[in-house]
């Protein structure tokens, strides 16, 4: 077999085999990253650094009234934010919301939305492994 071949299957059993026991946001993040290490292979992880400049940067391709993460969700992810019409939105860390992220589905779908509204495309796998490596991590 080729040697680069095995050490790809090796990486991804080791990922599966930890993700088995962890809960629903190590699945999310070991997902994310085979799907990155697969779309680039030199792929070595997440970064909560990369994860909060997503956050807090400003982007041209989305929404005019959505040009960051931040124009809805607090600076810091510890604070509540709140929608354009004002509704509330419950702090983005996991410190503070311990069951964010709980549901694969629903964070997918927030991505989706999210990503397009903020970004004006789809998030990448190794982009919301970082922005949930910082959320997490806050």
């Amino acid at each position: 077999m080729n040697p680069m071949l095995t050490a790809s299957v090796a990486a991804v059993a080791m990922i599966l085999s930890t993700s088995v026991s962890a809960g629903p946001r190590d699945d999310l993040l070991a997902r994310y990253a085979m799907v990155a290490k697969s779309a680039a292979p030199a792929f070595a992880g997440f970064s909560t650094a990369r994860g909060k400049i997503l956050h807090t940067q400003a982007f041209a391709g989305g929404k005019a009234d959505t040009p960051a993460c931040t124009s809805c969700h607090d600076k810091d992810p510890r604070g509540a934010g709140s929608t354009p019409a004002g509704k509330a939105i419950k702090a983005m860390a996991v410190s503070v919301t311990p069951d964010r992220y709980s549901d694969p589905a629903k964070v997918e779908k927030w991505f989706k939305r999210n990503c397009n509204e903020v970004i004006g495309r789809e998030c990448s796998a190794q982009e919301k492994g970082d922005w949930l490596a910082y959320m997490v991590s806050q």
